[in-house]
């Protein structure tokens, strides 16, 4: 079996908890790596809709959403115990996780990871 544990970080972008709004998640360095994914981590989902997104930045301040040209794969709106992901292959420095939420009073438990993978130096820490 090949060694994965060093050679992937995993950093969260959107903490997990219940979500009943909008929420843009932390910004992620991808400098030292070449490659990521995006993991949406979702429990229940008890109502509203919740949209998962994938943003880029050059700066950590200013946010584009990624075409679907520099994703591999595709969210969907997010439903009970069905995780999502996406690889991501542009270039820009920074990544984030974006949840977009309507019409919920209870929300939906969700975690928006970012995968850090291939490093420039392993082992990752």
């Amino acid at each position: 079996m090949k060694d994965l544990k060093n050679h992937v970080d995993a950093v969260n972008s959107i903490d997990p908890d219940n979500y009943i709004a909008n929420i843009n998640g932390l910004g992620v360095d991808l400098q030292g790596f070449e490659g990521s994914v995006v993991v949406f981590s979702v429990g229940t989902v008890t109502d509203g809709t919740h949209v998962p997104q994938i943003e880029e930045s050059d700066d950590n301040s200013n946010w584009t959403n990624v075409t679907s040209a520099d994703l591999e794969g595709v969210l969907s709106d997010l439903v009970s115990d069905n995780n999502q992901r996406v690889g991501y292959k542009g270039a820009k420095r920074y990544l984030r996780a974006v949840l977009t939420v309507s019409g919920a009073t209870i929300g939906a438990q969700v975690a928006g990871l970012v995968l850090r993978g291939i490093p420039h130096r392993a082992p990752v820490s």
